[in-house]
């Protein structure tokens, strides 16, 4: 199992291929004009793009060589063992695609089935949500760092992050009605897009709280 020191080690390491891949979607965002190709890989609304890939091999370089341990990624996948890392190199493709600057790089250890150490960072807003088991969280930005502290607001007054079910039709109808008490329940609800940065702002105490339906273990 990992020890204190070993996770904050790991953070460090995550942190070094979440801007790698970071680096990749801000190359691709400032680029010269025209709109991003995307694939669909299944159900309608879910892209993929060359810029997903790319950031998936310029994270998984870095987890490779400065840790030995095995990668699954959203794109290419890969094995899971005691210990690897899991890896969302653009969180919130269809963000991406239309312009809109709310995606993430998300990249977990998984250490004996439990989260031991991550890093979310938005390229393209200036924040890392980083932290280690048993060494605290903490979120960071160009004007310095703050521990992550979760919410204490009432629920009359909360504002509630949410994701849509786009991939599965089948569970609507169970999401309106979710969705339909939440909003008589709280004061009102945000759909961001990218539930890794969701999660995110949610231990961070920006969002009170946060539910989605079918998300995936990267998110």
């Amino acid at each position: 199992m990992a020890t204190r020191a070993g996770s904050e080690r790991m953070v460090e390491v995550a942190l070094a291929a979440a801007l790698a891949g970071s680096e990749v979607i801000r190359a691709a965002a400032s680029g010269p004009g025209g709109e991003v190709a995307a694939e669909v890989k299944g159900r309608s609304g879910d892209y993929v793009t060359e810029v997903d890939r790319a950031s998936e091999r310029a994270v998984t370089e870095v987890l490779r060589s400065e840790s030995g341990l095995p990668v699954v990624g959203e794109e290419e996948g890969g094995r899971r063992a005691a210990r690897y890392w899991l890896v969302d190199p653009l969180d919130g493709t269809t963000n991406f695609v239309h312009g809109l600057p709310i995606v993430g790089v998300s990249v977990a250890l998984v250490d004996h089935a439990r989260p031991a150490a991550g890093v979310v960072h938005a390229p393209l807003l200036g924040e890392t949500f980083l932290g280690a088991r048993g060494a605290g969280a903490e979120r960071r930005t160009d004007s310095g760092s703050i521990p992550l502290r979760v919410s204490d607001r009432d629920p009359g007054t909360a504002v509630v992050g949410t994701g849509f079910p786009f991939r599965r039709k089948d569970v609507l109808a169970r999401y309106l009605r979710m969705f339909g008490a939440a909003l008589e329940r709280f004061e009102d609800l945000r759909r961001p897009g990218a539930a890794s940065l969701d999660l995110a702002w949610t231990a961070a105490g920006a969002f009170d709280g946060f539910f989605e339906l079918g998300l995936s273990p990267w998110d």
